[in-house]
């Protein structure tokens, strides 16, 4: 019979991993292409959405920028959002046209941009009961980032929606809130939006603590 131990709950308890910066196995290991490695067969990647899939398709794109104005071009970007409806898909499955998770990269290549191809996202309920408006949740990993940042994309095209929103109008400063606007861009006839995450510095990116 095993006897209890005598030692206090605290310290059976686990420890947290200590957070350290993302380095290039990240990359390596989860962004193929970026890392000049050939891709697999089935790779989560940026194209979220395809041929079939419900909603406005859009192209979004942009950069990361450090706190002394220079491209930052080996950070990974990971991105939630709902589908037009404004429901999030919970299950993962590349055979669908849409998925709600998707992820993309700065590289050294073609201006370092970042991209996605999604659909726009449609209002996505808020515990207040008021619709928040349409957004995608991006999280950030980069050298020098010990823990990811979270922020979000919103779209300038939905103004109405953006002054209602019950979480972009926690952020008081109305300045503040334009660093989470993504521009809206027609290139080639194609809808694209624009969104330059910065990391520090004058025009800092909005992050959020959740």
């Amino acid at each position: 019979m095993n006897q209890p131990s005598s030692r206090p709950t605290s310290e059976l308890m686990l420890r947290e991993t200590a957070s350290q910066t993302a380095g290039p196995y990240v990359h390596i290991g989860l962004a193929l292409a970026a890392a000049g490695n050939p891709t697999r067969d089935e790779e989560i990647w940026n194209e979220m959405a395809r041929d079939g899939a419900e909603g406005e398709h859009i192209e979004v794109v942009g950069t990361v920028i450090d706190g002394n104005g220079d491209l930052v071009r080996d950070a990974f970007i990971e991105a939630w959002q709902a589908d037009a409806k404004g429901e999030y898909r919970r299950e993962f499955d590349l055979k669908k046209p849409f998925n709600s998770f998707g992820r993309t990269a700065t590289t050294f290549d073609h201006g370092s941009e970042w991209s996605l191809k999604t659909i726009k996202p449609g209002p996505v309920a808020h515990a207040s009961g008021q619709p928040q408006a349409p957004h995608i949740n991006l999280a950030i990993f980069a050298r020098g980032i010990n823990i990811h940042l979270q922020t979000r994309l919103y779209f300038e095209d939905e103004a109405e929606a953006n002054a209602a929103c019950p979480v972009l109008t926690r952020i008081e400063s109305p300045a503040r809130r334009q660093t989470l606007i993504a521009r809206r861009e027609e290139v080639d006839g194609k809808v694209r939006y624009r969104l330059d995450i910065r990391l520090q510095g004058e025009g800092e990116t909005v992050f959020f603590d959740f």
